[in-house]
């Protein structure tokens, strides 16, 4: 279960890298707003790093979906 969970976190932890890099490539974190409002006003730092973690985090939850779904049922058991 251990290996299954790093099969799954490795690969959502470089690919939230890679999506924090294209995305900020283009977008400005001090121009940020919330659903159209003033903007956030939070240190880059910290944009950066919520950013990587809902990226990590959306990230792991499509590749653990996956692994669930890669698992092969047992045999059926007789009743």
């Amino acid at each position: 279960m251990f290996r299954l969970g790093l099969q799954v976190l490795w690969p959502a932890f470089v690919m939230a890298g890679v999506t924090e890099m294209l995305v900020f490539a283009v977008v400005d974190p001090a121009d940020l707003r919330w659903f159209g409002g003033p903007t956030l006003g939070w240190p880059r730092a910290a944009t950066y790093t919520i950013s990587f973690l809902i990226f990590w985090g959306v990230t792991a939850v499509a590749c653990g979906i996956t692994a669930l779904l890669l698992v092969e049922p047992g045999p059926p058991h007789d009743a």
